[in-house]
């Protein structure tokens, strides 16, 4: 009868505690943000695009590159080892809600001065289970799973990071071997120019100061050859780092071009509020609101009671030989009731609402940045669009005007400095398309970036849901 009371009073005791469970309040997110309905920039490109968006440049080595990179870069392994981590980490919380089991068992043998042995030993089991009455497991898994959907949205962040990067340091070193093949075009023409001053120098027909300053313009340009090859080592080296190699292990299949790949396709097009469905780094902030609201629940359950349910059984009279001839067992119930701490729990509770209230300015500033984002990349690709069919145009009239004084400069009817000047125009307008192509290329690339458009998906990654 003893043993039936106290069965049935634990039991109204959990049913009577569980009526007391905390809870957290909603999680912000997304439907608390203010969105615009569109971008404010009106570039619209032509239909048709492809989520592994960098084939839109129809470059085999640029794809070569971005797939070994999202295989071997070292960021994206370590992101992948804390999604690892946070999942275990997720386990180990939901395993709070089990009870818990453990066995132990000892034996002794002993000897007196008369030389009489003796032996005894004993054997238990121990298990101890915590309701969760305050809701504070439960709060604590919550919390768990945000971490891990953080995780893997990181590891997404990290790949669409690392696209963009092996993407954009490509572009500058198919920027720097254009102007490399340039600067020796460019060369070729000033040492013709040189060689024809100075044949008429040598004639009589033209002063030393002509020899002098076109051998000045050839001066100039050759000197152009160190910060571009410097320019060109510094994208070798970024991107052997973004494959996983050291500096200067560039894989062999990367050849020099003489040209800035172009894209193909049209970048891709949305409407800002597609931004916080697609962006990792705006889902891990998100992730982050879902965490922040879990701890406030984790808070609030301090001011709840705890209940923890003990048991054993043990067995043993003494002797080995007799070890299982008889057991105890027990079951009990300890209650903790929190009555007064000096207001310390109850700041701990204020504390974390105003680390949720931080969390959710961050994530609207993360959405205002990424929003700029786009819109700057918007931008960049309509002013360095229009910028390549000026340069075109202004390279094609400056072909002209240099054909035209080298013509008359030879007949004697115009000055070498009209030649020079020709020159000089032609070749910095050359210079300047490249470098406009090469800003077209990246804006293209950043476009992608801001607007969150997904890496290559990996086979059996899902991101997990926020809820």
């Amino acid at each position: 009868m003893k043993r039936r009371v106290a069965l049935f009073s634990t039991i109204g005791i959990i049913a009577t505690l569980s009526a007391c469970t905390a809870t957290a309040p909603p999680a912000r997110g997304p439907q608390n943000i203010e969105t615009p309905g569109d971008f404010s920039a009106t570039y619209r490109p032509p239909p048709g695009t492809s989520e592994v968006w960098w084939e839109g440049f129809e470059d085999s080595q640029l794809n070569q590159l971005v797939s070994e990179a999202l295989i071997d870069n070292l960021d994206i392994a370590a992101a992948q080892a804390r999604l690892r981590a946070a999942s275990a980490l997720l386990k180990a919380e939901k395993s709070d809600l089990m009870p818990s089991l453990d066995a132990s068992g000892s034996i002794t043998a002993e000897i007196n001065d008369s030389g009489d042995t003796g032996d005894s030993g004993s054997i238990g089991l121990f298990g101890e289970f915590t309701p969760d009455i305050s809701g504070r497991l439960n709060a604590e898994i919550r919390a768990s799973a945000a971490n891990l959907a953080a995780a893997e949205y990181l590891l997404a962040d990290q790949r669409r990071l690392i696209a963009a990067a092996v993407a954009s340091q490509y572009i500058e070193l198919r920027r720097t071997d254009a102007r490399l093949a340039l600067l020796d075009e460019s060369t070729e023409l000033q040492q013709q120019t040189l060689r024809i001053v100075t044949l008429r120098f040598e004639a009589g027909l033209s002063a030393n100061l002509d020899v002098r300053r076109a051998a000045a313009d050839l001066a100039r340009t050759r000197a152009q050859r160190g910060t571009l090859e410097l320019s060109r080592a510094r994208a070798s080296h970024a991107l052997a780092i973004l494959v996983g190699d050291a500096p200067g292990g560039m894989p062999p299949y990367i050849e020099s071009t003489d040209s800035v790949p172009e894209f193909q396709n049209g970048p891709p097009r949305g409407t800002p509020a597609d931004l916080l469905r697609r962006r990792p780094d705006l889902l891990v902030a998100e992730a982050g609101l879902v965490e922040a609201a879990a701890n406030i629940g984790i808070e609030r359950s301090d001011l709840l009671p705890s209940l923890t349910i003990p048991g054993e059984i043990t067995a043993g009279d003494g002797r080995v030989d007799g070890l299982f001839s008889s057991f105890i067992a027990s079951i009990g119930a300890a209650i903790d009731l929190p009555l007064f701490d000096g207001g310390r729990r109850r700041a701990e509770i204020t504390a974390a609402e105003a680390e949720a209230d931080a969390r959710f300015a961050e994530y609207r500033q993360a959405f205002l940045t990424a929003l700029s984002e786009v819109e700057d990349a918007l931008v960049g690709i309509d002013a360095y669009s229009q910028r390549n069919a000026e340069l075109r145009a202004a390279i094609e009239e400056s072909d002209a005007a240099f054909m035209q004084s080298n013509a008359l400069y030879r007949e004697g009817l115009a000055s070498l400095f009209d030649v020079l000047d020709a020159q000089r125009q032609l070749i910095s307008s050359r210079e300047s398309l490249i470098d406009s192509e090469a800003s077209l290329a990246s804006s293209i690339v950043a476009l992608y970036a801001a607007t969150g458009y997904p890496a290559e998906q990996v086979p059996g990654e899902t991101s997990p849901p926020l809820s």
